[in-house]
């Protein structure tokens, strides 16, 4: 077993941590993932590749977000020789920013890995106990999360203080799910709608709101309506328990489905194209209920 010494973010070995997979499978794993370390390095260092020694932590932050779009496609395909391709491609960023970070003398891989490890260990005391308290009980997952969040409440203790509860929310996050993060963190201080009931209604008054300016021609207040309106939306799913990012990604497959439908019985695009409004809908109507039938 592993603990994490008081005061310390290296660990101490209390107890040899046998892996899953066996020792080989470890050594092979870590040797993988130290050629790929030392690729990166290589790609980086002065002779390496011209593209890759040019970039910086903000040139290579939109990749990350790209690849993790890409990994989420792949899971929702449930394409497995995709995602395996994907996942390298999301681990490429990690060894990008440690080596960049390392050159810069901020930290290292190893340094990303064992703070990691040091994280996994001490927020899963029902697996690793620590060395000066008893063990820790969690009986199911709602036990696992509570624990959870109390270790997190205790680390943010020793940080120094935030002017804002909100100020730990990053604002890079996509737009849905930085609002279900502020509505979560304005709920702890009971900020928040006692039930879904009273968020129907305040949709009700966004949209309200949102067509005066729309009537009225506003186009700045239009946008800014338009934004309480998703912000509402968001919150209203955090209470329905809807990943907002999830169910949206949900329909936009659905519609993608069905408008290839569309184009099949409408004989290609072009055809499409030239369809009068009343015929695009038949064919919807068509394409949704073939989707029902199957």
């Amino acid at each position: 077993m592993l603990s994490l010494c008081p005061g310390s973010s290296k660990l101490e070995y209390v107890d040899e941590l046998k892996p899953i997979g066996g020792e080989e499978t470890l050594t092979e794993t870590a040797a993988a993932l130290q050629r790929a370390a030392a690729i990166m390095a290589r790609l980086r260092g002065p002779d390496g590749c011209p593209w890759d020694r040019e970039q910086t932590f903000d040139t290579i932050k939109r990749h990350t977000l790209e690849e993790t779009y890409e990994v989420f496609d792949a899971i929702e395909r449930r394409a497995w020789p995709d995602l395996k391709d994907e996942l390298g491609d999301l681990l490429l960023q990690v060894l990008f920013y440690a080596q960049m970070a390392s050159e810069a003398g901020h930290f290292d891989l190893r340094d990303v890995a064992e703070n990691l490890n040091a994280k996994l260990i001490r927020r899963h005391p029902h697996i690793f106990p620590p060395k000066d308290g008893g063990a820790v009980e969690a009986a199911d997952s709602n036990a696992v999360l509570r624990n959870w969040e109390q270790i997190k409440l205790e680390e943010k203790k020793a940080k120094p203080a935030a002017e804002s509860m909100l100020d730990d929310v990053p604002r890079s996050m996509p737009a849905t799910l930085e609002a279900s993060k502020l509505g979560s963190k304005a709920a702890k201080v009971g900020f928040d709608w006692p039930d879904s009931s009273g968020l129907f209604a305040k949709m009700d008054e966004e949209i309200a709101e949102l067509m005066v300016e729309v009537e009225a021609n506003h186009r700045e207040n239009v946008e800014a309506e338009f934004g309480d309106l998703l912000f509402t939306a968001m919150n209203l799913a955090r209470h329905l328990k809807v990943d907002a990012e999830s169910a949206l990604r949900r329909s936009n497959a659905k519609f993608r489905a069905r408008f290839a439908a569309m184009e099949r019985e409408a004989g290609g695009a072009v055809v499409l194209e030239a369809m009068q409004p009343e015929e695009l809908e038949r064919l919807w109507a068509q394409a949704k209920a073939a989707e029902t039938k199957a």
